[in-house]
């Protein structure tokens, strides 16, 4: 059953929709730019080209349930 939602959920979001799940939060598309980037260690300049990424987006719900997990 899981394997059910997590593939229409994937289906979704490669359909560009983003997907909502009540009192959970929602996956959201973003469209990442080219940009110039740079290897850290080395300090070489290279192209990062244009891209589709998820992010997540926790519902209100969720971010007070987790705040409040680390009282006793």
């Amino acid at each position: 059953m899981v394997e059910q939602i997590v593939d229409r959920m994937s289906d979704a979001l490669a359909a560009g929709e983003n997907v909502k799940i009540s009192s959970f939060g929602t996956f959201l598309l973003n469209d990442k730019r080219e940009r110039i980037g740079r290897n850290p260690k080395t300090g070489v300049e290279s192209p990062v080209s244009a891209r589709r990424v998820v992010t997540f987006r926790p519902s209100q719900g969720l971010r007070d349930q987790v705040a409040g997990s680390g009282e006793t």
